[in-house]
């Protein structure tokens, strides 16, 4: 069985690489941070911000629920407030079916390629 590496992941990005990540500008982060509490990211000694996975998560349930939901940042506070762990919960439940639904997907694909190469199949 050959060996599969795991993807390497780093302890600290930056704000350019989160942002490019969760296809979000900058500033956008930068406004989050004043508006989230639970969001404290460290800064080095130049004074950049430096983000965590834990960060990225926080920022990630932030996201889903301002910009996919459709809540205010009001209730966006608060349902992060009350209920993170739900939150958490439905989130990581919509990012698996959208893995399988990709992996479905690609599936699909592979087998109507396959479909294409023999157009006579035998019956």
């Amino acid at each position: 069985m050959p060996y599969k590496s795991k993807p390497i992941e780093k302890s600290y990005y930056s704000i350019g690489e989160v942002a490019e990540l969760l296809g979000v500008s900058q500033s956008l982060i930068r406004f989050w941070e004043t508006e989230f509490e639970q969001l404290q990211p460290k800064k080095n000694r130049k004074g950049n911000r430096i983000y965590t996975p834990a960060n990225i998560e926080q920022l990630r349930t932030i996201y889903h629920l301002v910009k996919e939901r459709g809540y205010t940042l009001k209730g966006a506070r608060e349902m992060l407030k009350s209920k993170a762990p739900v939150v958490d919960k439905q989130l990581a439940v919509r990012e698996s079916l959208l893995k399988i639904r990709s992996f479905l997907t690609e599936l699909k694909s592979d087998l109507d390629a396959g479909d294409s190469e023999n157009p006579n199949p035998q019956a």
